[in-house]
């Protein structure tokens, strides 16, 4: 599979962002998806997962009450809205997904073998 996250951009502190993880190649209908980023000197961290049937949701502590993860497997696409944004934020943020089938959500950077093209977000202060 391969995954595209887009809706980058600059945006001011407490404003919001919508991004999107667009797949093709396969249906990713029946994987878990998940949010990392990684800011500048940093190592890539989790952000959000999302069950493969949507029911289930993870969030970090850190974007907990302010970022929500959906997805719509008609369109094959996963989305991350981000809103009360501050500069800690700032990052490149990166989609991934399982590679087994109904595995369950997945927080470390071990349990995914596909990822997409990240899409920066930078929130100005």
């Amino acid at each position: 599979v391969q995954l595209q996250a887009s809706g980058g951009g600059l945006v001011q502190a407490g404003g919001s962002l919508r991004l999107s993880c667009a797949a093709s190649g396969r249906s990713i209908s029946m994987y878990a998806i998940s949010w990392f980023r990684q800011a500048p000197g940093e190592e890539r961290e989790f952000v959000a997962g999302i069950s493969w049937s949507g029911v289930s949701r993870i969030y970090a502590d850190s974007v907990k009450g302010r970022f929500t993860i959906s997805r719509d497997n008609a369109k094959n696409t996963v989305s991350l809205q981000m809103t009360s944004l501050n500069s800690e934020d700032t990052a490149v943020y990166y989609c991934a997904s399982r590679n087994s089938r109904f595995a369950e959500i997945a927080t470390s950077l071990r349990d995914f073998d596909s990822w997409g093209q990240g899409t920066q977000v930078t929130v100005s202060s």
